[in-house]
């Protein structure tokens, strides 16, 4: 396995001890690679995230292309606010 040289500050050298002194790792490249393996997981839901939210884009271009959309401007908001308040209310029973 390859080996690398990392400078930490004291602050995570500290907690790679407290983490390795607990007992949940045996040693510091097991914290790290811990880290590592969190950091990848976080980029891999942040890319997903990304991709979703760059589909969700496309699918607004092409309706705006296709003029397939509401214009909900504060004047629309009021006037549904105002439908909505003039409606009787039901009551349960």
């Amino acid at each position: 396995m390859p080996t690398r040289n990392v400078v930490l500050t004291d602050q995570q050298a500290r907690m790679v001890e407290q983490l390795v002194q607990s007992g949940r790792y045996q040693n510091a490249s097991e914290v790290l690679r811990d880290g590592l393996r969190l950091l990848a997981q976080r980029h891999a839901e942040d890319d997903a995230r990304l991709a979703m939210l760059r589909g969700a884009l496309e699918e607004a271009d092409a309706a705006i292309e296709a003029a397939d959309w509401e214009d909900w401007s504060p004047t629309l908001l009021e006037e549904i606010d105002l439908e909505e308040r003039s409606r009787p209310r039901q009551t349960e029973r």
